[in-house]
């Protein structure tokens, strides 16, 4: 042990000189080594000292005590919850400071400026507490919480999204902060954040005996005295409050309290008074390296923000974990053995309620089809249908009709999708977001967007089916020699939507693209669709919708759990994957015509088996009537709201979605107790 102590901090500090070193030397213009230590030594008024010190240093030195910082809270996140997936990010509190830090700068901007530590720090624990019991506290599974912190993200982030589309102006600046970047101007962030890092680290330093009595039975602990409620909320407030000052100054960073003390406790060393201050430096480690790169591969737009290195750095990591160290996880855990997310199904006759939704649909088409900014009578628009009727609404109806029929043909898809998601992963709480499709397409799309602005129109859908489908094969196909097991597919999932949202962070903000449609496209718009979208989404519909109907016994059977669905007949692994082929080839269809839309496919299939139970083929007829309702009517609210101006029909679903989804998993948690 004494050998292993030996190599992890002197190593370490080894390692790390090297890189602060590197680091002083690599950027616009290169210093050498030479002149670094004689600045360092003996600073004149010369231009490489000057910038040496006013520009690098703070750099150098803000990254080194923000990865100690987000080290640490990881560290005591994995403890008090027995989790080894928990991490301020995989918990959600960096999204829910970097939530708190933008509405901030637009609804409360005085506060903003002089206490961003306080609106981060609310934020944070908001969004920790949420995770926390959502995924039902200390029973936890340690994918159910991966999988809350997640959608609590997923929350956060689109209420972030809806702020930054309505306030462009005012939180521009924020894109670059938002995907993590250690860029200082000054020593004012060094000075903010240093008490801070250094007083709450050794404070849970200083508490590493109570830490170590959390690794003990529960009952055991107590009978030794300890007070395990309170430890438990003590090491909650250090993280969150080292997570928050974090994200207050350089904005937020994933994966570095997930892999740093994973590092660690690789070496062997489990007390706590050595794993905190060990995860500490070599969490600084993992950001000055991850900065070091970023710099030295640098393209013709610049540098690649921390924040996206990182989360390439990272994700890999959470695969080898998932893959090599978790060999007890298990698809029967907390939420996932049941498709039922709590309460009775209302036991609503399928065929009377798919008339009425049909029906429902075409009324609210042609409801859309008359609002906009020109409103087109309903005689007139019947009129100008068949043929007849005033030419001009002809015209106007050849722009909205196609349109309006792609929003319900990819509501339809994305619902189904969900549906067939849900059913293979054996997860009520999953869709195509969840499994990386949804990143990966929007990633595909984004290339295009990027590298070849003038082959959008052609070229976005392609690529939004090669990302996606792309993202689910690479998921699919490290998950294969785990029987397809539906834990290890979502968590994999998360990883590989990591990798493409980092991506997407990356082009976003190389290439300026907040300010232009690429950026409502990744929300989700119908805007300017006409009939090549129609008639591609069309044909997927055409030829999934009856397979995935056809094949919906068998995907009944899935729901029972791996064991009694294998003595019923059933070849799983050979039904999970059809399940997840069609549903993945639907959402990428569908993100292709219409964006990177949310929470439909989470909603739609869970309203249905609130109305009908579990069926598969009621619920995909039933599922898709309601999210291509449901899509309809947000791209005509969102198109007539604010006319002329035009609110995207993702973040409209979104807005809906959000409070739904965590109302869904209070319902789950109800259930589980």
């Amino acid at each position: 042990m004494t050998w292993r102590v030996i190599g992890i901090f002197g190593g370490g500090l080894a390692v790390l000189f090297v890189l602060f070193v590197l680091s002083l030397c690599f950027g616009e213009a290169n210093i050498p080594a030479a002149t670094v230590f004689e600045g360092l030594l003996n600073r004149k008024d010369v231009m490489e000292h000057n910038l040496l010190w006013d520009i690098r240093m703070p750099r150098t030195v803000i990254g080194i005590l923000a990865g100690a910082g987000l080290a640490v809270a990881g560290t005591l996140l994995q403890t008090i919850t027995k989790n080894p997936l928990a991490s301020s990010d995989t918990l959600g509190i960096n999204a829910g400071a970097y939530f708190m830090v933008v509405l901030g700068l637009v609804a409360f901007p005085a506060m903003q400026q002089q206490f961003p530590f306080l609106l981060a720090v609310a934020g944070g624990l908001l969004a920790a507490l949420a995770a926390y019991l959502l995924s039902g506290g200390k029973t936890a599974t340690p994918v159910r919480l991966a999988l809350s912190g997640m959608i609590v993200s997923m929350v956060l982030g689109a209420f972030t999204s809806a702020i930054h589309i309505f306030n462009k102006t005012e939180t521009q600046n924020l894109f670059l902060w938002g995907s993590g970047s250690l860029i200082q101007l000054d020593w004012d962030g060094v000075q903010y954040a240093w008490p801070f890092v250094l007083v709450l680290l050794a404070a849970a330093v200083f508490a590493g005996r109570q830490f170590d009595a959390l690794e003990l039975d529960e009952s055991t602990a107590r009978s030794l005295g300890q007070r395990v409620g309170l430890t438990r909320a003590v090491g909650l407030g250090l993280s969150v409050l080292m997570a928050a000052i974090v994200v207050s100054v350089v904005g937020p960073i994933g994966f570095v309290g997930l892999v740093a003390p994973h590092l660690v406790r690789l070496s062997g060393i489990r007390k706590h008074h050595l794993l905190i201050p060990a995860s500490a430096l070599w969490g600084a480690l993992l950001i000055t390296a991850a900065d070091m790169l970023a710099r030295m591969v640098r393209s013709n737009v610049g540098e690649i923000p921390v924040g996206a290195v990182m989360a390439i750095i990272g994700a890999p990591w959470l695969i080898w974990l998932v893959l090599t160290k978790m060999k007890n996880i298990s698809g029967a855990g907390t939420g996932q053995s049941s498709m039922n997310i709590g309460g009775a199904a209302l036991r609503m006759r399928f065929a009377p309620t798919a008339i009425f939704m049909a029906v429902l649909l075409i009324v609210i088409i042609l409801v859309s089809l008359s609002l906009g900014g020109t409103r087109v009578p309903i005689t007139e628009l019947l009129g100008s249908l068949v043929g007849k009727g005033d030419q001009a609404y002809s015209v106007l109806l050849n722009l909205r009709l196609p349109r309006t029929l792609v929003a319900a043909c990819g509501g339809i898809a994305l619902a189904i999708s969900g549906v067939l998601i849900q059913s293979a992963v054996r997860n009520p709480l999953a869709d195509a977001s969840i499994i990386g499709v949804t990143s990966g397409a929007g990633f595909g799309a984004m290339v295009v967007m990027f590298a070849w602005p003038a082959l959008t129109v052609f070229a976005v859908p392609i690529a939004a089916i090669v990302g996606g489908v792309t993202a689910a094969a690479f998921v699919f196909s490290l998950a294969w020699r785990r029987s397809l097991n539906p834990s290890v597919l979502i968590l994999l999932g998360i990883a590989v939507s990591a990798m493409g949202a980092a991506g997407i962070q990356v082009m976003i903000v190389k290439a300026s693209l907040w300010s232009s449609s690429s950026f409502i496209w990744l929300t989700g718009s119908t805007y300017g669709r006409g009939w090549a979208q129609f008639n591609s989404l069309f044909i997927f519909l055409l030829v999934l919708v009856p397979a995935a109907y056809y094949l919906g016994r068998r995907f009944d059977l899935l729901a029972f759990g791996d064991e009694s669905s294998t003595g019923l007949g059933l070849p799983v692994r050979g039904a999970r994957l059809a399940a997840m082929i069609i549903g993945v080839l639907l959402a990428a269809g569908a993100v292709a015509s219409v964006g990177t839309i949310g929470f439909l496919g989470l909603m739609a299939p869970h309203v249905v088996r609130m109305m009908i139970g579990h069926h598969t083929r009621h619920s995909i007829i039933l599922s898709g009537l309601l999210g291509g309702l449901l899509l309809v009517i947000a791209d005509t609210v969102g198109r007539t709201i604010m006319a002329p101006k035009e609110i995207p029909s993702g973040l409209i679903i979104m807005l809906i979605g959000a409070p739904y989804f965590l109302f869904l998993m209070y319902r789950s948690l109800v259930k589980t107790k």
